[in-house]
């Protein structure tokens, strides 16, 4: 099953191995859900059907499942974060006390799912002793809560109470926005010929720079948002061009080589590098903007890493289509916030030379 490819090569024989294994016993449960483990999407969708399918048959034949190997594999956080909610929903269906039991647990859990279930109890909980006029207890939960909480919508949920309490949040923190840049432009978009232009600062970021913009000299300006989703709203606080290229850059201070995400909201077109290199580019206008609405993996070196964003709005005049913005966080896989090492290295930029 798992060497089907993403183009369905290899299909019929795993169309075959899912009939034999979906005839299986319970006992094959756990095998396949290992099998989540670096398996591509189409795999991983013949395998929960193969899970369904021998979950589904066992209870209608009042076989037992191996609870307490499940159980393990839940709380194992090593497992694919998939396999585990499915494993997790399997035991759901035979066990009631599997949520209570393990829910509360799963707080700072890699995957977000089990992290909103156990941030929604903390929420209902904190709400009702709010209203009971426990403030100091509904205070300590609601901080537990925002500890695991990466969705917007319980953030808010969070923030809203805490803030009415007198408590300090600081969600560019909490998210880890970007919320430092050096801009400039405009440079020219009309006809939306500029998103394949190779502007000055793609080929070289000199803070001190004098560049020939769309409207005449144009130079680096820095820029910061206190907008609480770190959005740095480029028509209300620099200007509202239509048919426009606007180059954003800031640093990133890691103490290591690792991995993480970036991860942008914009409901313009635009372009991301990270040390010189093309990380990803999205040619689409006013599709809207939402918090993640865009994951890129990036691999960071150890020391200071140069972030230029390019972004673009078209020339359209209806009231929809003049937002001209963009959000920007750094976090692991799992949505939890990444920090620069340096708070302060976003305020200056060195001349880099682009390869």
């Amino acid at each position: 099953i798992k060497s089907v490819d993403k183009k369905a090569q290899g299909n019929p024989a795993a169309a075959r191995a899912v009939a034999e294994l979906s005839a299986a016993e319970p006992a094959v449960l756990l095998p396949v859900l290992a099998a989540f483990q670096d398996a591509n999407p189409l795999a991983a969708n013949y395998l929960r059907s193969v899970t369904e399918t021998i979950v589904d048959r066992a209870i209608a034949g009042k076989k037992k499942l191996p609870r307490k190997p499940l159980e393990a594999f839940i709380v194992d956080r090593k497992h694919d974060p998939q396999a585990r909610r499915l494993a997790f929903e399997i035991l759901a269906r035979v066990d009631a006390t599997i949520v209570d039991r393990l829910i509360p647990g799963m707080l700072t859990d890699p995957s977000p799912l089990f992290r909103r279930d156990a941030v929604a109890r903390l929420i209902e909980l904190a709400g009702k002793l709010n209203k009971e006029g426990q403030a100091d207890l509904a205070g300590t939960l609601y901080k537990r809560a925002l500890s695991g909480a990466t969705d917007d919508d319980q953030v808010k949920a969070i923030a809203t109470p805490l803030r009415k309490m007198g408590e300090k949040v600081d969600l560019h923190r909490h998210f880890g926005f970007l919320t430092n840049w050096h801009i400039v432009g405009p440079f020219d978009n009309s006809g939306s010929k500029g998103f394949n232009v190779v502007y000055p600062p793609e080929k070289r970021i000199d803070l001190e720079a004098k560049l020939k913009g769309k409207l005449g000299p144009s130079s680096w300006k820095s820029y910061k948002t206190t907008d609480d989703f770190g959005i740095l709203d480029i028509a209300k606080q620099i200007s509202p061009y239509k048919g426009a290229v606007m180059y954003c850059t800031t640093v990133f201070e890691s103490k290591t080589p690792r991995s993480i995400q970036f991860r942008l909201g914009t409901p313009n077109a635009w372009k991301l590098w990270v040390n010189g290199r093309q990380v990803f580019a999205n040619e689409e206008y006013h599709r809207g903007m939402k918090l993640d609405q865009y994951s890129v993996p990036v691999t960071l070196r150890a020391g200071s890493n140069t972030i230029l964003l390019k972004i673009c709005q078209n020339e359209q005049d209806e009231d929809w289509a003049q937002r001209y913005q963009f959000q920007v966080r750094t976090c692991d896989a799992s949505g939890i916030a990444v920090h620069s090492a340096d708070n302060s290295a976003s305020l200056f930029q060195p001349k880099e030379p682009r390869p």
